[in-house]
Parts: structure tokens; C-alpha cells; sequence
């Protein structure tokens, strides 16, 4: 699959493997209670989120890049195991929302990472997300429902699976 051509604004975007200076500004991306009620995935603790990155950044099964938009940390972007299938996952923090950054950046890292089937879950409610998704051909594979400690209440969901490369 290709990446669409960059449009200018997007020339300032860019991934780059994800470094330990990185990590305070992810920490602090990932506080955000709307981001975290759109993912549906509470934010962790200083201690607790620096071992979980550290574990992340440590397994060579695991491609993690930090997105850049104009040299700033714009968030991150992931493959990883879950469940025997290989997902991503992305987060961005929200100064650098509705800009278009989280699908140029999903189409780069899919040139860099070639696993397919490749899997993406988002929240029924996170349409944005689904929609950066589909732009690169995932599709819906399930519909899952699970509670949320988060939220509180069992939430719907999608799982949705790339095929082609």
C-alpha cells in the first residue's frame, strides 16, 4: 500500500523509532480524560507508564514510533501482539487532533511495518478513529463488547482487519 501523497501541510510530518525523551510528553499526552474516554484506556501512573514503555521499547517483536508534526512529539504510533493477532494502536495528543496527522501516519507506518493481517480495535463512539482506519483499508472484522473500567459501563466496539499490504 502506498502512503497518499503528502499534502502541505503534512510535509512537517514524520516517524522516527520511539526514543526515552519521548516519554514524558507521551505521559503526558496519555493524561487527557478525553483521550482516554476515546480509546477507552485509562491513563497510567508516572512509575506504571515508564514500565510499560520500557517493556514496549525493549521487545523487538514490538515497532514503536513517535510522530512528529513541526519537531514536536505529536504522539506515538504501534504493532503489537494481542490476543494472537497483530495490532495497531496510535495515540495523539489532542493539540494535534482533526488535522489529518493520525492518517498520514498510519499510511507511513504501514509502509514500515509489512505484518498482515494487521488489526486496529477502536470504541463504536471513537468515529474519527475508525475512520483513519478504513481510509487504509481495514474493514470491520467483529463487533465486541466488553465493560469498561473506565467508562464504567459495558461499551461496544470494532475490530477491524487489514488484508492487503
Amino acid at each position: 500500500m502506498k502512503t497518499p501523497a503528502i499534502p502541505p501541510s503534512m510535509e512537517n510530518v514524520r516517524l522516527r523509532p520511539v526514543s526515552a525523551s519521548d516519554l514524558p510528553i507521551l505521559y503526558e499526552q496519555q493524561l487527557d480524560p478525553q483521550a482516554c474516554l476515546m480509546a477507552d484506556f485509562p491513563s497510567r501512573e508516572w512509575e506504571a507508564f515508564l514500565a510499560h514503555w520500557t517493556k514496549i521499547l525493549a521487545n523487538e517483536a514490538v515497532t514503536a514510533q513517535t510522530i512528529l508534526f513541526d519537531g514536536q512529539v505529536a504522539g506515538n504510533i504501534v504493532c503489537f501482539e494481542m490476543a494472537g493477532k497483530q495490532e495497531v494502536g496510535y495515540w495523539l495528543g489532542r493539540e494535534f487532533w482533526g488535522r489529518g496527522i493520525a492518517t498520514w501516519a498510519l499510511g507511513a507506518f504501514l509502509e514500515l511495518v509489512k505484518i498482515r493481517p494487521l488489526y486496529g480495535y477502536v470504541v463504536k463512539d471513537n468515529l474519527a478513529s475508525r475512520q483513519v482506519l478504513e481510509k487504509y483499508g481495514f474493514v470491520i472484522f467483529s463487533e465486541e463488547r466488553d465493560f469498561s473500567n473506565l467508562r464504567g459501563v459495558e461499551v461496544e466496539g470494532y475490530l477491524l482487519k487489514l488484508d492487503k499490504i
